[in-house]
């Protein structure tokens, strides 16, 4: 039961660890320490439920429809893109960004924000519904609930880490240019991660 729990937690935490729209969403929250600890919680509850349900089956319902995956993808990718814009937006508003002025932001706009970087992202069902589901179907079954366990420890383990870890180190890099940096990478991870989704769609539709 151990290398199920080690194995589920090894596999949960590559491909949660990998740099995506959510972690940088994360990160920022973090170092801004604008509710990090909600924002961590949410992310992982969320991974909680759906690796859940991809271990108890729903990832391969979702293989069965084709259309359900084009739809997250596409709507993934326009929520990406505003976010981006957003961030790129914050870039010139002001010369100068201090801590206090992005602290202004509620917990409902931060709650609101977190879920929907998380539910709107493609990325998040593919690996938590459909890889981690499709692998922890694999499993005995009195085994896959320890494999799942060992999923969602990962996830609340990285989300925790990264969002107070920034949180900590906020004190330490709190000059404008910082807020600067953090919402240009920002911008260009989600615009990168709406390219990676759209991408083959667009490629597939002008060689069909």
């Amino acid at each position: 039961m151990l290398l199920t729990f080690a194995t589920g937690f090894g596999l949960g935490g590559g491909l949660i660890i990998a740099i995506g729209a959510q972690n940088a969403f994360v990160l920022g929250q973090g170092l801004r320490r604008n509710h990090p600890v909600m924002v961590a919680f949410v992310c992982a509850l969320c991974d909680t439920i759906l690796i859940a349900a991809g271990v108890a089956g729903l990832g391969t319902l979702v293989a069965t429809y084709p259309i359900l995956t084009k739809i997250a993808t596409w709507g993934g990718a326009a929520f990406l893109i505003w976010y981006g814009f957003a961030a790129l937006r914050r870039l010139f508003e002001t010369e100068t960004l201090s801590e206090s002025d992005v602290r202004q932001a509620g917990w409902k706009a931060v709650l609101s924000t977190a879920l929907a970087v998380t539910l709107l992202n493609p990325h998040v069902y593919l690996d938590t519904v459909v890889m981690l589901g499709g692998i922890g179907g694999q499993f005995p079954a009195d085994e896959r609930l320890t494999f799942a366990l060992g999923a969602m420890s990962a996830s609340f383990v990285w989300f925790f880490a990264i969002a107070l870890g920034a949180a900590w180190l906020a004190p330490y890099v709190a000059r404008p240019i910082t807020w600067k940096i953090i919402d240009g990478v920002t911008c260009a991870v989600m615009w990168l991660v709406a390219y990676t989704l759209i991408a083959p769609e667009i490629t597939s539709l002008i060689y069909s």
